[in-house]
């Protein structure tokens, strides 16, 4: 069933995609904690001990470690987001998400483990999709794929690129950031990706 699933398109439009999204989310998160800032703007120190804003506090006291965590998320969301390097990015953004899911469950964080759960499991769907070669992890052998119909590949990877490169620059450049900005131009960009790559894919060869 996978196998025929990789061969439509917009399943595969779906995959890059989801790749996108969940890869910018966490580069989006990890500058905070690349740059040593706090999670939140409040110190949580004298919150109770078996609190988010505690635990979070105790995270960025750690200094290092912190931001460690940081970096553990911008490479992965990186991978991700290159298209080219996604099966390495899906193999890192799963054990990273999971984690985060689990902490939002063993703390009060409201909905946010509806959140993270979403992510967790679009997290498992792209290991999935990228079974037939990751079997071979469980000694197995791999299995060919069928052709990408998405066309040029560099299309997309110059759209993960670009993605990248302006939240990276956004959230580098800006503490105080504005949300739906950066998810207002990452739309126009992902749109702008998706019209060019359709064109090139559709053109005849002589005009691509």
């Amino acid at each position: 069933m996978l196998l025929r699933l990789r061969q439509w398109l917009l399943m595969q439009l779906f995959i890059v995609y989801l790749r996108y999204l969940i890869g910018g989310a966490f580069v989006f998160a990890s500058l905070i904690k690349l740059k040593g800032h706090r999670f939140t703007t409040a110190d949580g120190s004298a919150l109770p001990l078996h609190s988010a804003g505690h635990f979070f506090e105790t995270l960025y006291q750690s200094g290092l470690y912190w931001q460690f965590l940081g970096m553990g998320q911008l490479v992965a969301g990186l991978l991700l987001m290159t298209q080219r390097y996604a099966r390495m990015g899906a193999l890192a953004f799963l054990p990273i998400i999971a984690n985060i899911f689990v902490i939002t469950l063993s703390y009060d964080f409201g909905l946010t483990p509806v959140i993270t759960g979403l992510m967790l499991l679009a997290s498992l769907l792209l290991v999935w999709w990228e079974w037939p070669v990751l079997r071979v992890l469980v000694n197995q052998a791999p299995r060919s794929l069928p052709p990408s119909r998405l066309g040029a590949a560099a299309v997309w990877e110059l759209t993960g690129l670009a993605l990248f490169l302006f939240t990276f620059g956004y959230r580098a450049l800006y503490d105080q950031y504005n949300v739906l900005l950066w998810m207002g131009v990452c739309l126009l960009v992902g749109l702008l990706g998706l019209a060019v790559g359709l064109r090139r894919r559709v053109a005849p060869a002589g005009l691509a």
